[in-house]
Protein backbone atom coordinates (compact mmCIF):
# COMPACT_ATOMS: atom_id res chain seq x y z
CA UNK A 1 0.00 0.00 0.00
CA UNK A 2 2.84 2.40 0.79
CA UNK A 3 4.22 2.01 -2.71
CA UNK A 4 0.82 2.67 -4.30
CA UNK A 5 0.34 5.79 -2.20
CA UNK A 6 3.77 7.11 -3.09
CA UNK A 7 3.18 6.48 -6.80
CA UNK A 8 -0.31 7.92 -7.15
CA UNK A 9 0.18 10.88 -4.85
CA UNK A 10 3.52 11.61 -6.51
CA UNK A 11 1.76 11.67 -9.90
CA UNK A 12 -0.89 14.08 -8.62
CA UNK A 13 0.99 16.48 -6.30
CA UNK A 14 3.37 18.31 -8.65
CA UNK A 15 3.26 21.78 -7.06
CA UNK A 16 4.01 22.79 -3.49
CA UNK A 17 5.54 20.63 -0.79
CA UNK A 18 3.51 17.97 1.02
CA UNK A 19 4.95 15.28 3.26
CA UNK A 20 2.84 12.17 3.82
CA UNK A 21 3.22 9.67 6.66
CA UNK A 22 1.47 6.36 6.07
CA UNK A 23 -0.29 4.17 8.62
CA UNK A 24 2.86 2.00 8.62
CA UNK A 25 5.06 4.98 9.49
CA UNK A 26 6.63 5.42 6.03
CA UNK A 27 7.31 9.06 5.12
CA UNK A 28 7.66 10.60 1.65
CA UNK A 29 7.38 14.10 0.18
CA UNK A 30 5.65 15.15 -3.05
CA UNK A 31 5.73 18.36 -5.06
CA UNK A 32 8.32 20.79 -6.39
CA UNK A 33 9.30 22.17 -2.98
CA UNK A 34 7.71 25.60 -3.44
CA UNK A 35 5.49 27.39 -0.96
CA UNK A 36 4.68 26.59 2.65
CA UNK A 37 5.40 22.92 3.42
CA UNK A 38 2.58 20.83 4.87
CA UNK A 39 2.75 17.47 6.63
CA UNK A 40 -0.17 15.03 6.89
CA UNK A 41 -0.66 11.53 8.30
CA UNK A 42 -2.91 8.62 7.37
CA UNK A 43 -3.99 7.01 10.62
CA UNK A 44 -5.34 3.74 9.18
CA UNK A 45 -4.76 1.52 6.16
CA UNK A 46 -8.50 1.69 5.45
CA UNK A 47 -8.25 5.46 5.07
CA UNK A 48 -5.42 5.04 2.58
CA UNK A 49 -7.47 2.59 0.50
CA UNK A 50 -10.57 4.77 0.55
CA UNK A 51 -8.70 7.90 -0.52
CA UNK A 52 -7.08 6.03 -3.40
CA UNK A 53 -10.42 4.58 -4.51
CA UNK A 54 -12.59 7.70 -4.10
CA UNK A 55 -10.45 10.74 -3.20
CA UNK A 56 -13.11 13.44 -3.72
CA UNK A 57 -15.41 11.87 -1.13
CA UNK A 58 -13.01 10.05 1.18
CA UNK A 59 -10.58 12.89 1.94
CA UNK A 60 -13.25 15.03 3.59
CA UNK A 61 -14.72 12.06 5.43
CA UNK A 62 -11.31 11.00 6.71
CA UNK A 63 -10.64 14.51 8.01
CA UNK A 64 -14.04 14.53 9.73
CA UNK A 65 -13.33 11.14 11.31
CA UNK A 66 -9.83 12.08 12.45
CA UNK A 67 -8.15 9.41 10.32
CA UNK A 68 -6.49 11.96 8.03
CA UNK A 69 -4.57 14.37 10.26
CA UNK A 70 -2.72 17.56 9.36
CA UNK A 71 0.41 17.59 11.54
CA UNK A 72 2.15 20.67 10.17
CA UNK A 73 -0.11 23.40 8.83
CA UNK A 74 -3.89 23.46 8.63
CA UNK A 75 -6.53 21.80 6.48
CA UNK A 76 -6.73 25.10 4.58
CA UNK A 77 -2.98 24.92 3.85
CA UNK A 78 -3.41 21.30 2.77
CA UNK A 79 -6.28 22.04 0.41
CA UNK A 80 -4.47 25.08 -0.98
CA UNK A 81 -1.81 22.65 -2.27
CA UNK A 82 -4.20 19.92 -3.41
CA UNK A 83 -6.48 22.38 -5.24
CA UNK A 84 -3.54 24.05 -6.98
CA UNK A 85 -2.39 21.02 -8.98
CA UNK A 86 -2.23 20.95 -12.80
CA UNK A 87 -5.00 18.33 -12.89
CA UNK A 88 -8.13 19.25 -10.96
CA UNK A 89 -9.20 15.60 -10.73
CA UNK A 90 -6.60 12.86 -10.12
CA UNK A 91 -6.21 10.63 -13.17
CA UNK A 92 -7.27 7.52 -11.31
CA UNK A 93 -10.57 9.22 -10.32
CA UNK A 94 -11.63 10.38 -13.80
CA UNK A 95 -14.00 7.46 -14.39
CA UNK A 96 -15.89 8.40 -11.23
CA UNK A 97 -16.09 11.99 -12.48
CA UNK A 98 -17.69 10.86 -15.73
CA UNK A 99 -20.19 8.66 -13.90
CA UNK A 100 -21.17 11.59 -11.70
CA UNK A 101 -21.44 13.87 -14.72
CA UNK A 102 -23.86 11.58 -16.53
CA UNK A 103 -25.93 11.14 -13.37
CA UNK A 104 -26.04 14.81 -12.39
CA UNK A 105 -29.55 15.48 -13.77
CA UNK A 106 -30.90 12.73 -11.52
CA UNK A 107 -29.04 13.97 -8.45
CA UNK A 108 -30.24 17.53 -9.12
CA UNK A 109 -33.85 16.68 -9.92
CA UNK A 110 -35.14 19.13 -7.34
CA UNK A 111 -38.91 18.87 -7.37
CA UNK A 112 -40.74 20.86 -4.70
CA UNK A 113 -40.54 18.35 -1.87
CA UNK A 114 -36.94 17.49 -2.55
CA UNK A 115 -35.97 21.16 -2.85
CA UNK A 116 -37.49 21.83 0.59
CA UNK A 117 -35.66 18.86 2.12
CA UNK A 118 -32.38 20.01 0.58
CA UNK A 119 -32.78 23.49 2.04
CA UNK A 120 -33.68 22.13 5.48
CA UNK A 121 -30.52 19.99 5.49
CA UNK A 122 -28.29 23.07 5.45
CA UNK A 123 -30.28 26.16 6.38
CA UNK A 124 -32.41 24.80 9.22
CA UNK A 125 -29.41 24.09 11.41
CA UNK A 126 -29.16 25.78 14.79
CA UNK A 127 -29.16 29.52 14.07
CA UNK A 128 -26.37 30.04 16.61
CA UNK A 129 -23.99 28.19 14.26
CA UNK A 130 -24.25 30.88 11.57
CA UNK A 131 -23.81 33.62 14.15
CA UNK A 132 -20.36 32.20 14.84
CA UNK A 133 -18.94 33.33 11.50
CA UNK A 134 -21.35 35.50 9.48
CA UNK A 135 -21.53 39.30 9.62
CA UNK A 136 -24.07 41.06 11.85
CA UNK A 137 -26.68 41.07 9.05
CA UNK A 138 -26.28 37.30 8.44
CA UNK A 139 -25.41 37.65 4.77
CA UNK A 140 -24.61 34.09 3.67
CA UNK A 141 -23.31 34.87 0.18
CA UNK A 142 -20.38 36.54 -1.54
CA UNK A 143 -19.49 39.96 -0.15
CA UNK A 144 -18.33 42.85 -2.35
CA UNK A 145 -14.90 44.14 -1.33
CA UNK A 146 -14.60 47.65 -2.73
CA UNK A 147 -11.16 47.92 -1.10
CA UNK A 148 -8.75 45.16 0.01
CA UNK A 149 -8.85 46.24 3.66
CA UNK A 150 -12.64 46.37 3.91
CA UNK A 151 -14.21 44.59 6.88
CA UNK A 152 -16.62 41.72 6.27
CA UNK A 153 -19.59 43.73 7.57
CA UNK A 154 -18.78 46.68 5.33
CA UNK A 155 -18.24 44.40 2.32
CA UNK A 156 -21.62 42.73 2.86
CA UNK A 157 -23.27 46.14 3.08
CA UNK A 158 -21.48 47.09 -0.16
CA UNK A 159 -22.89 43.93 -1.79
CA UNK A 160 -26.46 44.92 -0.90
CA UNK A 161 -25.83 48.47 -2.12
CA UNK A 162 -24.31 47.21 -5.40
CA UNK A 163 -27.31 44.98 -6.09
CA UNK A 164 -29.77 47.73 -5.22
CA UNK A 165 -28.01 50.10 -7.61
CA UNK A 166 -28.31 47.60 -10.48
CA UNK A 167 -32.00 47.07 -9.74
CA UNK A 168 -32.85 50.81 -10.09
CA UNK A 169 -35.64 50.59 -7.54
CA UNK A 170 -38.14 53.41 -7.17
CA UNK A 171 -40.27 54.10 -4.10
CA UNK A 172 -43.26 51.76 -3.97
CA UNK A 173 -41.80 49.30 -6.48
CA UNK A 174 -42.90 45.69 -6.02
CA UNK A 175 -39.75 43.63 -5.39
CA UNK A 176 -39.45 39.84 -5.21
CA UNK A 177 -36.42 38.40 -3.39
CA UNK A 178 -36.06 34.73 -4.40
CA UNK A 179 -34.15 32.93 -1.68
CA UNK A 180 -34.38 35.69 0.91
CA UNK A 181 -32.29 34.04 3.65
CA UNK A 182 -32.50 35.75 7.03
CA UNK A 183 -34.03 38.79 5.38
CA UNK A 184 -31.07 41.15 5.28
CA UNK A 185 -31.25 42.12 1.61
CA UNK A 186 -35.02 42.43 1.56
CA UNK A 187 -35.02 44.66 4.65
CA UNK A 188 -32.26 46.79 3.15
CA UNK A 189 -34.22 47.32 -0.07
CA UNK A 190 -37.42 48.18 1.81
CA UNK A 191 -35.66 50.62 4.13
CA UNK A 192 -33.26 52.26 1.70
CA UNK A 193 -35.51 52.54 -1.37
CA UNK A 194 -39.05 52.51 -0.01
CA UNK A 195 -39.89 49.41 -2.04
CA UNK A 196 -42.61 46.88 -1.23
CA UNK A 197 -40.56 43.69 -0.79
CA UNK A 198 -41.72 40.07 -0.79
CA UNK A 199 -39.06 37.54 0.17
CA UNK A 200 -39.49 33.81 -0.31
CA UNK A 201 -37.52 30.98 1.28
CA UNK A 202 -37.89 27.25 1.87
CA UNK A 203 -36.19 27.42 5.28
CA UNK A 204 -38.52 27.62 8.29
CA UNK A 205 -35.58 28.75 10.44
CA UNK A 206 -34.76 31.65 8.14
CA UNK A 207 -38.41 32.57 7.69
CA UNK A 208 -38.95 33.07 11.40
CA UNK A 209 -35.85 35.22 11.78
CA UNK A 210 -36.64 37.37 8.73
CA UNK A 211 -40.20 38.19 9.82
CA UNK A 212 -39.04 38.87 13.37
CA UNK A 213 -36.45 41.32 12.07
CA UNK A 214 -39.07 43.04 9.91
CA UNK A 215 -41.26 43.48 13.01
CA UNK A 216 -38.32 44.86 15.02
CA UNK A 217 -37.70 47.47 12.37
CA UNK A 218 -41.41 48.34 11.94
CA UNK A 219 -41.18 47.24 8.30
CA UNK A 220 -43.91 44.60 8.24
CA UNK A 221 -45.99 46.67 5.81
CA UNK A 222 -43.15 46.99 3.30
CA UNK A 223 -41.21 43.73 3.84
CA UNK A 224 -42.88 40.36 4.23
CA UNK A 225 -41.32 36.92 4.00
CA UNK A 226 -43.09 33.75 2.92
CA UNK A 227 -42.38 30.02 2.97
CA UNK A 228 -42.83 29.57 -0.76
CA UNK A 229 -41.29 27.87 -3.78
CA UNK A 230 -40.31 30.13 -6.69
CA UNK A 231 -42.52 28.00 -8.93
CA UNK A 232 -45.65 28.82 -6.91
CA UNK A 233 -45.38 32.49 -5.92
CA UNK A 234 -48.23 34.53 -7.48
CA UNK A 235 -48.25 38.11 -8.66
CA UNK A 236 -46.36 40.53 -10.87
CA UNK A 237 -43.20 42.32 -9.73
CA UNK A 238 -41.34 45.39 -10.94
CA UNK A 239 -38.01 44.02 -9.71
CA UNK A 240 -36.70 40.52 -9.00
CA UNK A 241 -33.47 39.76 -7.18
CA UNK A 242 -32.00 36.38 -6.31
CA UNK A 243 -28.77 35.98 -4.35
CA UNK A 244 -27.17 32.63 -3.57
CA UNK A 245 -30.29 30.63 -4.42
CA UNK A 246 -29.72 29.66 -8.05
CA UNK A 247 -27.08 27.12 -6.97
CA UNK A 248 -29.96 25.05 -5.51
CA UNK A 249 -32.20 25.06 -8.61
CA UNK A 250 -30.60 22.10 -10.39
CA UNK A 251 -29.41 22.05 -13.98
CA UNK A 252 -32.59 20.35 -15.19
CA UNK A 253 -34.75 23.22 -13.91
CA UNK A 254 -32.93 26.22 -15.37
CA UNK A 255 -35.50 26.76 -18.10
CA UNK A 256 -38.34 26.40 -15.57
CA UNK A 257 -36.67 28.95 -13.31
CA UNK A 258 -36.15 31.65 -15.93
CA UNK A 259 -39.56 31.12 -17.56
CA UNK A 260 -41.17 31.61 -14.17
CA UNK A 261 -39.10 34.75 -13.59
CA UNK A 262 -40.19 36.07 -16.99
CA UNK A 263 -43.82 35.44 -16.07
CA UNK A 264 -43.43 37.27 -12.75
CA UNK A 265 -41.47 40.25 -14.11
CA UNK A 266 -43.40 43.28 -15.38
CA UNK A 267 -42.79 44.51 -18.92
CA UNK A 268 -40.61 47.38 -17.63
CA UNK A 269 -39.06 45.26 -14.89
CA UNK A 270 -35.45 44.52 -14.01
CA UNK A 271 -34.03 41.32 -12.54
CA UNK A 272 -30.57 40.73 -11.08
CA UNK A 273 -29.30 37.19 -10.53
CA UNK A 274 -26.28 36.74 -8.24
CA UNK A 275 -24.82 33.23 -8.23
CA UNK A 276 -21.64 31.25 -7.88
CA UNK A 277 -20.41 30.14 -11.28
CA UNK A 278 -17.72 28.17 -13.09
CA UNK A 279 -15.24 29.69 -15.52
CA UNK A 280 -14.34 26.48 -17.34
CA UNK A 281 -17.59 24.92 -18.50
CA UNK A 282 -20.04 22.34 -17.11
CA UNK A 283 -18.85 20.12 -14.28
CA UNK A 284 -20.16 18.09 -11.34
CA UNK A 285 -20.69 18.80 -7.67
CA UNK A 286 -18.16 17.32 -5.27
CA UNK A 287 -19.61 14.10 -3.83
CA UNK A 288 -18.55 15.21 -0.35
CA UNK A 289 -20.40 18.51 -0.73
CA UNK A 290 -23.47 16.70 -2.05
CA UNK A 291 -23.51 14.24 0.85
CA UNK A 292 -22.74 16.57 3.75
CA UNK A 293 -23.32 20.20 2.81
CA UNK A 294 -25.61 20.96 -0.15
CA UNK A 295 -27.63 17.96 -1.36
CA UNK A 296 -29.07 18.68 -4.80
CA UNK A 297 -26.77 21.67 -5.25
CA UNK A 298 -24.80 22.52 -8.38
CA UNK A 299 -22.65 25.48 -9.40
CA UNK A 300 -23.40 26.36 -13.04
CA UNK A 301 -21.13 27.43 -15.82
CA UNK A 302 -22.24 30.67 -17.46
CA UNK A 303 -22.55 28.69 -20.70
CA UNK A 304 -25.29 26.61 -19.04
CA UNK A 305 -27.21 29.65 -17.82
CA UNK A 306 -27.37 31.87 -20.91
CA UNK A 307 -29.28 29.39 -23.13
CA UNK A 308 -32.01 29.05 -20.49
CA UNK A 309 -32.27 32.85 -20.25
CA UNK A 310 -32.60 33.13 -24.02
CA UNK A 311 -35.32 30.47 -24.18
CA UNK A 312 -37.31 32.35 -21.52
CA UNK A 313 -37.33 35.48 -23.70
CA UNK A 314 -35.30 37.57 -21.27
CA UNK A 315 -32.61 40.02 -22.39
CA UNK A 316 -29.16 40.12 -20.81
CA UNK A 317 -28.30 43.76 -20.11
CA UNK A 318 -25.18 43.35 -18.00
CA UNK A 319 -22.90 40.61 -16.69
CA UNK A 320 -20.33 41.27 -13.97
CA UNK A 321 -17.82 38.66 -12.85
CA UNK A 322 -16.67 38.85 -9.22
CA UNK A 323 -13.48 36.80 -9.21
CA UNK A 324 -11.84 36.64 -5.79
CA UNK A 325 -14.52 38.37 -3.73
CA UNK A 326 -15.89 35.05 -2.48
CA UNK A 327 -12.43 33.76 -1.63
CA UNK A 328 -11.98 36.77 0.64
CA UNK A 329 -15.46 36.28 2.09
CA UNK A 330 -14.79 32.63 2.85
CA UNK A 331 -11.44 33.39 4.41
CA UNK A 332 -13.16 35.83 6.76
CA UNK A 333 -15.83 33.22 7.57
CA UNK A 334 -13.20 30.53 8.17
CA UNK A 335 -11.11 32.73 10.45
CA UNK A 336 -14.19 33.74 12.43
CA UNK A 337 -15.34 30.13 12.71
CA UNK A 338 -11.93 28.92 13.88
CA UNK A 339 -11.83 31.66 16.53
CA UNK A 340 -15.10 30.31 17.95
CA UNK A 341 -14.72 26.67 16.98
CA UNK A 342 -15.27 25.35 20.50
CA UNK A 343 -18.74 26.88 20.49
CA UNK A 344 -19.56 24.86 17.36
CA UNK A 345 -18.36 21.72 19.14
CA UNK A 346 -20.69 22.48 22.03
CA UNK A 347 -23.60 23.06 19.64
CA UNK A 348 -22.99 19.79 17.79
CA UNK A 349 -19.80 17.74 18.24
CA UNK A 350 -16.17 17.50 17.19
CA UNK A 351 -16.94 15.67 13.95
CA UNK A 352 -19.41 18.37 12.91
CA UNK A 353 -16.84 21.08 13.67
CA UNK A 354 -14.28 19.28 11.50
CA UNK A 355 -16.88 18.99 8.73
CA UNK A 356 -17.57 22.73 8.83
CA UNK A 357 -13.86 23.52 8.95
CA UNK A 358 -13.28 21.37 5.86
CA UNK A 359 -16.29 22.91 4.09
CA UNK A 360 -15.13 26.50 4.58
CA UNK A 361 -11.51 25.73 3.68
CA UNK A 362 -12.42 23.71 0.58
CA UNK A 363 -14.84 26.37 -0.60
CA UNK A 364 -12.27 29.12 -0.19
CA UNK A 365 -9.61 27.22 -2.12
CA UNK A 366 -12.07 26.41 -4.91
CA UNK A 367 -12.30 30.15 -5.55
CA UNK A 368 -8.68 30.98 -4.79
CA UNK A 369 -7.00 28.13 -6.66
CA UNK A 370 -9.52 26.72 -9.14
CA UNK A 371 -12.27 27.84 -11.49
CA UNK A 372 -15.05 29.25 -9.31
CA UNK A 373 -16.24 32.87 -9.32
CA UNK A 374 -19.47 34.79 -8.85
CA UNK A 375 -21.54 36.38 -11.56
CA UNK A 376 -24.26 39.00 -11.49
CA UNK A 377 -26.55 38.98 -14.52
CA UNK A 378 -28.96 41.86 -15.08
CA UNK A 379 -32.07 40.95 -17.09
CA UNK A 380 -35.05 42.76 -18.63
CA UNK A 381 -37.91 41.84 -20.95
CA UNK A 382 -37.32 44.60 -23.48
CA UNK A 383 -34.68 47.09 -24.62
CA UNK A 384 -34.29 50.56 -23.13
CA UNK A 385 -35.25 49.72 -19.55
CA UNK A 386 -31.80 50.41 -18.06
CA UNK A 387 -29.33 53.17 -19.06
CA UNK A 388 -26.94 52.62 -21.95
CA UNK A 389 -23.79 53.02 -19.83
CA UNK A 390 -22.86 51.69 -16.39
CA UNK A 391 -22.31 55.13 -14.86
CA UNK A 392 -25.69 54.94 -13.15
CA UNK A 393 -24.45 52.13 -10.86
CA UNK A 394 -21.81 54.28 -9.16
CA UNK A 395 -24.20 57.23 -9.01
CA UNK A 396 -26.91 55.17 -7.35
CA UNK A 397 -24.40 53.63 -4.92
CA UNK A 398 -23.34 57.13 -3.88
CA UNK A 399 -26.97 58.11 -3.30
CA UNK A 400 -27.59 54.97 -1.24
CA UNK A 401 -24.54 55.67 0.93
CA UNK A 402 -26.13 58.96 1.87
CA UNK A 403 -29.40 57.23 2.77
CA UNK A 404 -27.49 54.66 4.83
CA UNK A 405 -25.78 57.38 6.84
CA UNK A 406 -29.14 58.96 7.67
CA UNK A 407 -30.58 55.56 8.62
CA UNK A 408 -27.48 54.26 10.45
CA UNK A 409 -29.08 53.68 13.90
CA UNK A 410 -31.83 51.55 12.35
CA UNK A 411 -29.28 49.55 10.33
CA UNK A 412 -27.42 48.76 13.54
CA UNK A 413 -30.65 47.55 15.13
CA UNK A 414 -31.21 45.17 12.21
CA UNK A 415 -27.93 43.43 12.86
CA UNK A 416 -28.39 42.92 16.58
Amino acid sequence: MDGLLRYFLGQFVRRGSMTFTTANGTTFTCGDGTGRPVSVRFMTARTERRILLNPELALGEAFMDGTFVVEDGSIADTLAILFDQPEMVPRWARLQWWLRYFARHIRQFNWRGRARDNVAHHYDLDGRLYSLFLDADKQYSCAYFETPDMSLDDAQLAKKRHLAAKLLIGRGARVLDIGSGWGGLGLYLAEMTGADVTGITLSTEQLGVANARAAEKNLTRSAKFLLEDYRDIPGSFDRIVSVGMFEHVGVGFYETYFRRCAELLSDDGVMVLHSIGRSTGPDVTSPWVTKYIFPGGYIPAVSEVIPAIEKAGLLVCDIEILRLHYAETLQAWRERFMARREEAVRLYDERFARMWEFYLAASEMSFRKQNLMNFQIQLTKRQGVVPNTRDYIAQEEARLRGVEQRQQPRLQLAGE
